[in-house]
């Protein structure tokens, strides 16, 4: 009975010491605050490929990791549209990722992206990132998940992280505008109040 019971002690010793040692990785892995994001080249909607670099005159951007079976990403869709309308013209345009696996989420997969974008008026890039290897670097868990970045000469530094505002299911009742605020004090030259806020939405499918 002793037996029993160390071995059950010490299994759930190994558990919980899994269990912190996995969120531990989790935590230190993608972007933080300060860090310098590296361009990529993925494909657009419109079968283009698309890099940050190719936004010459953008003063920085609005990254944003979406999808299109996310009752969450569906929920901010008009929203990403507003920010792209509202910001793109004056430096700092939404670029739009699609992380998920289409194999586990074929909902997801370029022909029903491109029926997405064409259905809700897209204005901003759409683009998937093909094989998987954009949103870890990054350190993307959801969707939607927002990255402001801000352009110093051949970089773009991370400025924020989180969530695009403070309620995703109704529009009409939200307090805080994350997102907005954030790239405002960037345009004003001054600092962000809240750089980071978690992201809430659906977990990208692997």
């Amino acid at each position: 009975m002793k037996k029993t019971l160390k071995i059950t002690a010490v299994m759930l010793l190994l558990i919980v010491v899994s269990a912190f040692t996995t969120k531990t990785n989790i935590e230190s892995q993608g972007y933080k605050i300060g860090d310098d994001a590296t361009d990529f080249e993925l494909e657009n909607i419109d079968g283009k490929m698309v890099s940050l670099s190719d936004f010459k005159e953008a003063k920085g951007f609005i990254v944003v990791f979406t999808c299109n079976t996310c009752p969450y990403a569906v929920a901010y869709e008009d929203r990403i549209e507003a920010l792209n309308k509202k910001y793109a013209d004056i430096g700092y345009p939404v670029i739009a990722i699609m992380p998920n696996n289409t194999q586990v989420k074929p909902g997801d997969n370029m022909e029903a992206m491109q029926e997405r974008a064409k259905e809700k008026g897209f204005t901003f890039p759409y683009l998937m990132d093909e094989g998987q290897k954009i949103y870890p670097q990054y350190g993307a868990t959801k969707t939607p998940h927002v990255y402001i970045l801000e352009k110093y000469d051949e970089k773009n530094i991370v400025k924020y992280i989180g969530a695009i505002d403070d309620n995703f299911q109704d529009e009409s009742a939200v307090k805080i505008k994350y997102v907005e605020n954030a790239v405002n004090a960037l345009l004003s030259g001054k600092d962000i109040e809240v750089k980071e806020t978690r992201a809430i939405g659906c977990s990208i499918k692997v």
